[in-house]
């Protein structure tokens, strides 16, 4: 198998495991403790993925906020952030979001092979436009692109779609999932994965390598595969 960045996935859900509610209004699964936490999660990273959705609904900057973090990113020769990378069907992506438009770093969209031309020619001023290939090898082909062009660490925040892909191709080395205090109750609402074959079952258990309260949040980290980085 060829090479791919060590792949760490990062979510935050309720206790009956949604990753927000079933309206436009974003709920906050986290807090301030928590989001300091991610933010130098992010700053040890050399790229964070989000899904197209995530970039369309939650409009994220993916930055590094602290800036005590982003001198030292600096100081080594590094872009203040991690680069940005979304992966995409259609490539409908506004090129005004702040995913394109926020901080230095690069921004590189994977795109399925019959959307590449209209993503180019939408995105192209803002990011670098890849061809990803189509279903189900897409996010192999993802990381072995991003290893390629020097990214070891990746960072993956969402949404649901990714995340089960990268679970169910055994793409993951590493989940940090953070548990908030409270119930969602609405099958509406995005649920943390979808359906799929997933390697950790009854008879193969994913390990729990730390568990830490965090004010009122909990976070697990599980190892994924033998190159859990500890």
């Amino acid at each position: 198998m060829a090479d791919r960045p060590y792949t760490l996935l990062s979510c935050s859900m309720s206790l009956d495991g949604y990753l927000g509610g079933a309206t436009e209004e974003r709920l906050m699964l986290s807090n301030d403790a928590d989001f300091d936490r991610i933010d130098e999660v992010r700053a040890g990273c050399d790229a964070i993925l989000v899904g197209a959705a995530t970039v369309r609904k939650d409009n994220p900057r993916l930055l590094v906020r602290e800036a005590r973090r982003r001198s030292a990113r600096a100081a080594a020769g590094l872009p203040s952030s991690p680069a940005k990378v979304t992966v995409t069907a259609r490539g409908d992506l506004d090129p005004r979001a702040n995913f394109f438009t926020a901080g230095d770093s690069e921004k590189l969209v994977y795109c399925s092979s019959d959307a590449v031309s209209t993503a180019r020619g939408r995105l192209g001023p803002v990011a670098t436009v890849i061809d990803a290939g189509h279903a189900p090898r897409r996010m192999r082909r993802v990381g072995e692109d991003l290893h390629d062009r020097g990214i070891r660490r990746l960072m993956v925040e969402g949404g649901g779609t990714v995340h089960t892909q990268f679970l169910t191709g055994g793409l993951a080395d590493e989940l940090q999932l953070v548990v908030a205090p409270f119930f969602v109750g609405d099958s509406r609402a995005r649920r943390f994965v979808d359906d799929g074959r997933f390697p950790w079952c009854s008879d193969h258990r994913a390990r729990l390598v730390e568990t830490r309260a965090i004010g009122d949040v909990v976070l697990l980290r599980y190892a994924l595969s033998d190159r859990f980085a500890g």
